[in-house]
């Protein structure tokens, strides 16, 4: 079985345009490459299996180092046994360095993990630092042996088990595949944080928002342009929804909730997604439709309310253009957390935008006339329809400041593009006039 598996030979293939690159260090158990990979120049770190020693680290913060100072993606594929015990303290301290030189250049140019073999310790705290880890299912990833656990998990350390605990970003089923993906993350992600974004040719999705029938992944496939979703941390909480994509031609990250409840999980994951985009400048598209926070008293104790905290300062402090889409329930904090922030935020027909929910605060408001009739449940529910049309509708959430625009569910796609063109050239002139590049 080992034979089958995608050598280096082959996962570099897939991964360089043509595969074709240049080498930039003799083979070893670290070698180094340099080539495009979906017209993106980028710098390749690839490990073949072996024992790592202070050389090859060294090799690898070089690398690191390059790709900063000459505004390049890295990508590391992973795959080693273990470090060159004889090295001793020199090793700690080489990791150390590597360590640090990754946190250095976070958010200066993109760095990929790709493991399509064993990174354990030290390289699973490096992989898991990266901006996006792809894992195949060849691969293993962890802290500490799984056969030296003091509790026992099903299939700890493997590819599945990294999504579910929001390590690996995209699961692919080998080493080429595996590469293949992270090519196609390394073109739609801009080269450096001062780089513009890549432009592509695009198609129109073929179908429009539906809120009847509500699903982030399809809410998100119908405002991006066709076929150029990637979604992101799929199998780690799975009440939001994030993937890259494109939007008229243009990168951006696109965080969806879904129409069930959100715990810290889900929190968590959306604050990380949309520091990454913050970091590159990617404009973020968020989708907001969701019943809320889950009601739980546990998950307020595993840290609701405090990445609920985080995620709406993730939020409000990114300086990248922002657009939320307020396709159906955004109450409370929802609205508070997704999209108060936002620059431009447009109401669906049909969306329910309110400080409390309709039925609940017409428990309040028409107290005494809903206690007078004959059926109370009937008369709530009445009154909370009315409350929903004329005080939480998308028309009324214009009128009272909490939208921008309010638009039809089959004009939605067009007004996030033109949203996301008019922020963009606004922020591409205060930049410029911010760094003195143009006179007005």
């Amino acid at each position: 079985m080992a034979a089958t598996k995608p050598g280096k030979t082959e996962t570099l293939a897939a991964f360089f345009d043509d595969g074709t690159y240049t080498a930039l260090y003799t083979d070893g158990p670290v070698s180094a490459a340099y080539g495009c990979a979906n017209g993106q120049s980028v710098y390749v770190v690839f490990q073949n299996g072996q024992p790592l020693d202070v050389n090859d680290i060294e090799k690898n913060i070089r690398v690191l180092t390059m790709a900063a100072q000459t505004g390049a993606p890295v990508v590391t594929f992973y795959n080693s046994n273990g470090a060159c015990l004889e090295g001793g303290l020199a090793l700690l301290n080489a990791n150390s360095r590597l360590m640090a030189e990754i946190a250095r250049i976070s958010g200066v140019v993109p760095q990929i993990a790709v493991v399509v073999g064993t990174c354990a310790g030290s390289a699973a705290v490096q992989a898991a630092a990266a901006d996006v880890c792809i894992m195949s299912e060849e691969g293993e990833l962890f802290l500490n042996a799984p056969f030296n656990s003091e509790d026992k998990v099903e299939k700890a350390g493997g590819s599945a088990f990294a999504a579910r605990a929001g390590v690996a970003a995209i699961v692919a089923k080998d080493a080429a595949d595996a590469a293949a993906k992270a090519a196609r993350i390394a073109g739609l992600m801009p080269s450096n944080n001062l780089a513009g974004p890549a432009v592509f040719d695009f198609a129109a999705p073929s179908s429009a928002l539906n809120l009847a029938k509500y699903d982030p992944k399809a809410a998100a496939a119908a405002l991006a342009d066709a076929d150029s979703v990637i979604e992101l941390y799929g199998g780690y909480g799975k009440a939001v929804y994030t993937a890259l994509a494109t939007a008229g031609g243009t990168t951006v990250g696109i965080v969806a909730t879904g129409a069930g409840s959100m715990n810290h999980h889900c929190a968590a994951k959306a604050a990380r997604f949309i520091r990454l985009c913050d970091a590159y400048s990617i404009p973020v598209l968020t989708i907001v439709n969701t019943t809320g926070f889950v009601r739980s008293e546990g998950d307020d104790m595993a840290g609701g309310i405090r990445q609920a905290a985080r995620l709406a300062g993730v939020y409000a402090e990114a300086t990248t253009v922002k657009v939320a889409v307020l396709a159906g329930e955004a109450v409370g904090p929802v609205y508070t957390v997704f999209a108060a922030s936002a620059d431009w935020r447009v109401a669906v027909e049909g969306c329910t935008i309110a400080p409390l929910a309709p039925e609940a605060a017409v428990s309040v408001l028409y107290k005494d006339e809903i206690d007078a009739s004959d059926n109370i449940q009937e008369a709530t529910k009445a009154k909370a329809a009315e409350y929903r049309e004329k005080v939480a509708g998308a028309s009324a959430a214009v009128a009272g400041g909490a939208a921008d625009a309010a638009v039809k569910p089959a004009e939605v796609r067009t007004a996030v593009v033109q949203a996301l063109d008019m922020l963009a050239s606004k922020r591409a002139v205060r930049l410029a006039k911010k760094h003195g590049n143009i006179t007005l």
